[in-house]
């Protein structure tokens, strides 16, 4: 048997500051006060993979444990077991991230058959060397699978450096794994369909992203004999819009029915609970739509896990996740009583909301571009800043400024579109009142002296289309003028060639 060996004073702080690194959300700007670790344990914008500082660190300090012979859990007591055990996993997850993103594109590409994961045993290996149980290290493989999908999905899908889209990460982060990862790894892994999540927000917003960064982050167990994770991510998420279906054919299409259960019924057909993989999410949007009598089904289903489709008598079990969303105001909704108010407790475990685009916009102007380079690089099928920087100064040109965007994203999409087939894009009326993002900045105090100006040229040159008459009302000369229209533009601004 191995002689005990105590971790050191120093040593129990360092490993105790970084287990509470370790497992914290990657996407709530946690500060660290390890030393050497200025930006370790912030969200997207320090880098990919924001503990790679922490694992360094973290490797350093088990090399010195390992010169006194402490190299794996078995050499330290229980007490020092939980500090050391959190060392060793960041180690080994910092490996294989590599593997794993490449993994997750090898998944993407091969659709709904789950891929073989080669270096699995290789990850095993490592965690058995370090003193892990065999019967904890399927689960540990499949717990780092999930770890890089949410933040793979999260962090990719959903772009912008506003406060309010950080929060949104932070929030979608915490609907997968708690607030309290260490809990979900213990006791809650296996029990998450017991917690709904309602997604809030305008219509355009990108609840449906939200809800499928969400719902392709679920567990997933790792067959050893196969080497594969037991289905493939991109069967797990099965999304629909209640507002489709007609109030006869709602049930059908959640439940299935039975072959000849109603008029039309030529054959059996397996709804939406019943297609739902026990490791998935459904998403069903626009909730708001529908009748109090399918609210009442619906919770029941949610709170029982058993329903039946039209027509028959078999009972079977529903054990994914449920994640819905609606457009509406939901207090107006309960209050008018078009939302049963146990139907929305039922629902909402974790209540999310996706914010406008005004609103990013307003909290970052930058946002903009950020949004319109990722929109044509997915039209184009490559990133291109040129044109990117010519239709987003298209854009600026034919919108008023503080257009509200009353579409959101979905509406930018469609307005770059425009821009590339016909060279403009005319504002929707419903956004025009809106008030200009730097009005509201400057009125919180978030704008140097320069700016201000910078943007107050910039709202005159739009209007007036001439240096000349924004130097008369500003009783500023042309060159300065133009130095603050141009800095307040996006790059590329004075070409007002073709795309």
């Amino acid at each position: 048997m191995k002689p005990i060996a105590p971790l050191r004073g120093e040593e129990r702080d360092f490993f105790g500051r970084l287990a509470d690194l370790v497992f914290s959300n990657p996407f709530a700007g946690t500060e660290t006060s390890l030393a050497g670790l200025p930006e370790a344990g912030r969200g997207p914008g320090s880098g990919e993979h924001p503990l790679a500082a922490a694992a360094l660190v973290a490797d350093r300090q088990i090399e010195r444990l390992e010169s006194r012979g402490i190299a794996d859990l078995g050499s330290v007591g229980p007490e020092d077991r939980r500090l050391l055990e959190s060392a060793y996993l960041l180690q080994a997850y910092d490996r294989f991230i590599e593997p794993f993103d490449a993994l997750i594109r090898t998944q993407l590409a091969a659709g709904d058959e789950p891929v073989a994961v080669s270096f699995a045993g290789d990850l095993a290996r490592l965690l058995k060397r370090r003193g892990f149980a065999a019967v904890e290290i399927g689960r540990l493989v499949a717990l780092f699978y999930q770890l890089r999908r949410a933040y793979f999905f999260i962090a990719h899908s959903l772009l912008g450096d506003s406060p309010s889209m950080e929060q949104l990460r932070s929030a979608l982060w915490d609907s997968v794994f708690t607030s309290d990862i260490l809990a979900y790894r213990d006791h809650l892994w296996d029990r998450m369909e017991d917690f709904s999540t309602l997604l809030l927000g305008e219509t355009g917003t990108g609840k449906g992203t939200a809800a499928a960064a969400i719902g392709r982050s679920g567990l997933i167990p790792f067959d050893e004999k196969k080497g594969r994770f037991a289905c493939s991510f991109t069967s797990t998420f099965i999304a629909t819009n209640l507002s489709q279906f007609p109030e006869t054919l709602i049930e059908s299409e959640l439940f299935g029915h039975r072959k000849g259960s109603f008029t039309g019924a030529i054959e059996d057909h397996e709804g939406l609970f019943g297609r739902c993989s026990p490791h998935g999410s459904l998403f069903l949007d626009e909730i708001g739509d529908l009748s109090a009598p399918v609210q009442l089904k619906l919770l029941n289903v949610i709170q029982d896990r058993i329903f039946s489709p039209v027509g028959s008598r078999r009972t079977l079990r529903f054990e994914g996740r449920v994640i819905a969303a609606t457009n509406r105001p939901l207090d107006e909704l309960r209050r008018q009583g078009r939302i049963r108010d146990d139907f929305f407790f039922r629902l909402s475990s974790d209540v999310i909301e996706v914010p406008p685009l005004r609103q990013r916009l307003r909290e970052r102007p930058s946002e903009l571009a950020q949004l319109a380079g990722q929109l044509l690089a997915r039209m184009t099928g490559k990133p291109d800043e040129r044109l990117a920087a010519r239709v987003l100064e298209r854009l600026r040109r034919h919108l008023p400024a503080g257009y509200a965007w009353p579409g959101n994203v979905r509406e930018l999409e469609q307005a770059l579109r425009r821009i590339l087939v016909k060279g403009r894009y005319v504002a929707d009326p419903a956004g025009r009142a809106g008030r200009p993002a730097w009005l509201d900045e400057a009125a919180e105090g978030r704008l140097t002296a320069d700016e201000l100006l910078g943007h107050y040229c910039r709202q005159l040159y739009d209007r007036h289309g001439s240096y000349e008459e924004v130097a008369r009302r500003t009783a500023l000369d042309r060159r300065t003028v133009k130095k603050h229209v141009t800095s307040s533009a996006p790059p590329h601004a004075a070409d007002r060639g073709g795309l």
